[in-house]
């Protein structure tokens, strides 16, 4: 039988990454606060349009984002105890993939740094498509698969509106960048606030799809 996907968001999942995200935005836009932030990804990162009360001229919209937040992922962020354990368990049972709004090579660099690169199947990041929705249509077509046989971890909102385009099911992880009253607005399969539990609720989204 055909193994399962796995498809992982990074920023927030993998790794804790908020802080340095937020505070190399502030530097594009100091007015901005963390609210604002994370409203942001309740739809695609990219799409996003900053707030008009805090769009001034103190805004520096010719910063890129990626050049500032990079050199600062690879300083600051850790990954999340307990997943790379359960990245190890999984990685046996099903094809991980990891479908990000950051870009392919740092991300590499950070599964390589953490001996994870050879558990993940692949790596699409926002030079592959900046759209989620088109990334997925990718992942079926590679693997010749339908929306029953993945599943999408991840911490925001806007990733799950995303998925349900595609008719992919989520696991919302409540240590990211959105709150649980937020993921629930995505009406996600479940719900987990700890790594270690992740493999028990794929099990059982597998087992219901």
């Amino acid at each position: 039988m055909p193994k399962k996907l796995i498809l992982f968001d990074f920023d927030g999942v993998i790794i804790d990454s908020f802080k340095p995200a937020f505070d190399t935005h502030k530097i594009i836009c100091p007015h901005s606060n963390e609210e604002d932030y994370r409203k942001a990804f309740e739809g695609n990162i990219n799409d996003w349009e900053v707030p008009a009360e805090v769009h001034t001229k103190d805004c520096r919209l010719d910063i890129d984002f990626f050049a500032e937040y990079i050199t600062r992922m690879k300083k600051e962020t850790k990954i999340f105890p307990g997943t790379k354990e359960v990245i190890n368990e999984l990685e046996k049972k099903y094809i991980l993939v990891v479908v990000s709004s950051t870009i392919t090579s740092p991300i590499q660099e950070f599964l390589t740094a953490h001996d994870l690169i050879n558990h993940f199947d692949w790596v699409m990041g926002n030079d592959v498509h900046q759209s989620k929705v088109e990334k997925m249509k990718m992942v079926f077509a590679k693997y010749d698969i339908n929306s029953n046989d993945c599943v999408f971890i991840t911490d925001t909102l806007g990733d799950m509106r995303e998925a349900e385009k595609m008719s992919i099911g989520t696991i919302g992880i409540t240590w990211g960048f959105h709150t649980l009253e937020t993921l629930q607005k995505g009406n996600p399969f479940c719900l987990v606030d700890n790594p270690i539990a992740l493999p028990r609720a794929i099990s059982d989204f597998f087992e219901k799809h």
